[in-house]
């Protein structure tokens, strides 16, 4: 038997973990056997959704590829930020907004260029697209860190200045995101386009479409599951909201990304892997964050755009330290070494502050 194959058997056999966390949720099991099945849960359909997003990236190229696992990746933050919001846990919400950015742009890509740059020299990628991607992190970064600053430089501002500031600030983000989207599909795609003449699609475009939605689906139900359970468990714990959010959310809702990006780096196709590492983050801070943002207002408590000192200098280094080692188009296993020990530092740093 192929490796391959025994790898596809090992993750069709923890699908078997879907229908115990859905037991055991039901059944009102303890938190931390709730957390365990449905953190197994997920491994494998993050696995089916990276995997079918590849096969429709053969199809489509790698920037309508890499577009739909960001999309589809996100979707299972953006279902859990909207259901914390629903309970007023709005600090939470930032902080795993935060922790995705991080998570992203250090963590899935540092394992990416790691695992991919094994054996290797150096792998290459599109270094023209590599720096538009770097131009919109920083218009997106600016827009997290802005409204911080006027809170900072104004005397107590009132509420309804900041939620005024926080929506208008939302609606450029968005706007701004679309205008991406044409930029990288429609005006300049062929910046976007990698040669895929060496790989063949092994399913159809509907096959693969219908395991990327039904595994979609799943992950959303068993994230739900997972971080319902999270909270009782932290309070034991004695665990802060910002460890929480940055941490577990963050690293739950892109699990997707997490097997996918590393996967197709170790294929040494860099450009898909950079752009749905770089893709994703671009999304949830010019997309998630704007729709949370407008999402929040059906609530009791509106979500507003005011991160943390500790949050705002966690995003600024990490878009700072990927600009830097993107720019030359190339990439090695000690790069991603280096995002990996940033990545740690914060984390460190999360769990210890107060």
């Amino acid at each position: 038997m192929k490796k391959t194959d025994k790898m596809e058997n090992v993750f069709l056999a923890l699908l078997i973990f879907v229908p115990l966390s859905l037991f055991a949720e039901y059944m009102h099991f303890s938190p931390m056997l709730i957390f365990i099945l449905a953190s197994l849960a997920i491994i494998p359909l993050a696995k089916f959704i990276g995997e079918s997003t590849e096969e429709i990236s053969v199809h489509t190229g790698p920037a309508l590829g890499g577009l739909l696992n960001a999309t589809f990746g996100n979707a299972t933050e953006l279902i859990i930020s909207v259901f914390a919001l629903q309970a007023g846990l709005t600090e939470m919400v930032k902080a795993s907004i935060t922790g995705s950015i991080i998570g992203n742009l250090l963590l899935i890509l540092g394992m990416a260029f790691f695992f991919g740059g094994l054996g290797k020299d150096e792998q290459t990628f599109n270094t023209t697209a590599a720096r538009t991607s770097a131009s919109t992190l920083f218009l997106a970064t600016a827009a997290i860190v802005m409204p911080a600053v006027f809170v900072l430089t104004s005397e107590n501002p009132s509420v309804m200045v900041i939620e005024t500031l926080s929506i208008a600030v939302s609606v450029i983000m968005a706007v701004s995101y679309l205008a991406s989207l044409l930029f990288s599909l429609r005006t300049h795609r062929h910046l976007y386009t990698a040669d895929t003449t060496e790989c063949s699609a092994r399913w159809s475009v509907k096959k693969s479409v219908t395991i990327l939605l039904a595994s979609t689906v799943a992950v959303a139900v068993m994230s739900e599951i997972l971080v319902g359970s999270i909270e009782p468990l932290a309070e034991s714990l004695g665990w802060t909201e910002l460890f929480i959010g940055m941490i577990f959310v963050a690293i739950i809702g892109n699990a997707a990304e997490h097997v996918s990006a590393i996967t197709i780096a170790v294929k040494n196709r860099m450009d898909l892997s950079l752009q749905i590492a770089i893709g994703s983050t671009t999304q949830i801070a010019m997309f998630v964050v704007p729709v949370l943002v407008f999402t929040s207002y059906f609530f009791e408590t509106p979500m507003n755009l005011i991160f943390t000192t500790f949050e705002l200098a966690c995003i600024v280094s990490s878009v700072l330290i990927v600009k830097s080692i993107i720019e030359d188009g190339k990439s090695n296993w000690f790069e991603g070494l280096q995002l990996l020990g940033a990545y740690g530092i914060m984390i460190v740093v999360s769990f210890l502050h107060p």
